[in-house]
């Protein structure tokens, strides 16, 4: 909980700072990175998140591996579907559609595994779907934005595998081996992966910030309502599933927030990738991140304190 308020934090100051930064008065911008910087950023953070994955918290990969696949199916339908609608019931520009439908095609953010345990929900489940679905992002991504946007991906499907495949899977699969077998490795992961993951992080949204200021203060209150519409749906979708399967609540909880919130910072860089620095497309990932991970710690806060009435009734029965 700690963690989360104080990501918060920084991820609030930090933009702001980048936002209003007045570059043309002080006569230089620190938000202005080069592009090979923000693929550093992606690499140092997929490596760090992969190094604090324990085989204990893969279990539900080979002890109930329907459950997984059946939460990850939820992920790659519902998400893009949300976003699809979105982009259908609220006009917007051909880039800032795309930049929508890339919210909804993204794999899960690894702040979900931390909210999860703050709703008190299986880290563990929550951990294998965000793993899974990182792992399959190089096939599924491309594959779903070339359904959704044919015309404006076509041409860069092969690009954004090969990204995907050597920014996101690779560094995670090497961040979580290393750690496994180098004990040193997983000690300092352990102690400082968060904070190395979570600086690089802010790194990436600030420099985004910063190429889209202009942009970003005369964003349409419609495009913020199609990125609710987005994250709401995607809550919704993932509980009804859980439900209706009825997955045990732990797993609920945590099958709610995995689908509902996204890895936008990684959508960002896909954005620039496939339309080049300075695309709005990048502003809907960029606005996705600050709200996607509001309402979830605002939805984990709720549940906890929901359940917490429940337990100290137990305990005192």
């Amino acid at each position: 909980m700690r963690w989360m308020q104080s990501i918060l934090f920084w991820l609030i100051l930090t933009s702001g700072l980048a936002l209003f930064w007045p570059a043309a008065v002080v006569g230089f911008d620190p938000f202005v990175m080069k592009t090979w910087m923000l693929w550093l950023a992606i690499v140092l953070t997929m490596f760090s998140l992969g190094g604090l994955i324990s085989p204990e918290e893969l279990k539900p990969l080979r002890e109930r591996p329907w459950w997984v696949m059946l939460g990850v199916a939820t992920q790659v339908i519902v998400m893009p579907f949300a976003a699809w609608l979105a982009t259908c019931l609220i006009p917007m520009d051909p880039e800032m559609t795309l930049g929508v439908l890339l919210v909804g095609c993204v794999p899960g953010a690894m702040a979900s595994n931390v909210l999860t345990s703050t709703a008190r929900g299986s880290v563990a489940y929550s951990v294998s779907l965000t793993s899974l679905a990182t792992l399959l992002s190089p096939i599924s991504v491309p594959v779903i934005l070339w359904l959704l946007a044919r015309q404006q991906t076509q041409d860069s499907l092969a690009k954004s595998a090969l990204l995907l495949a050597t920014l996101v899977t690779l560094p995670t699969i090497l961040g979580y081996v290393v750690s496994v077998r180098r004990r040193s490795v997983q000690v300092f992961l352990h102690a400082r992966g968060s904070l190395i993951a979570s600086v690089s992080l802010l790194w990436i949204i600030s420099t985004v910030v910063a190429a889209n200021r202009v942009a970003l203060l005369s964003v349409s209150g419609l495009i913020l309502f199609a990125l609710l519409l987005v994250n709401l749906t995607g809550y919704l979708g993932g509980y009804l599933v859980g439900w209706v399967s009825k997955l045990p609540n732990s797993y609920r909880r945590a099958l709610t927030l995995e689908v509902g919130m996204q890895n936008a910072g990684l959508g960002t860089i896909l954005s620039v990738t496939i339309l080049g620095e300075g695309t709005s497309a990048a502003i809907p990932t960029a606005a996705y991140t600050f709200g996607c991970m509001l309402s979830g710690t605002l939805l984990a806060i709720i549940w906890r304190r929901w359940e917490t009435p429940v337990l100290n009734s137990a305990q005192s029965g």
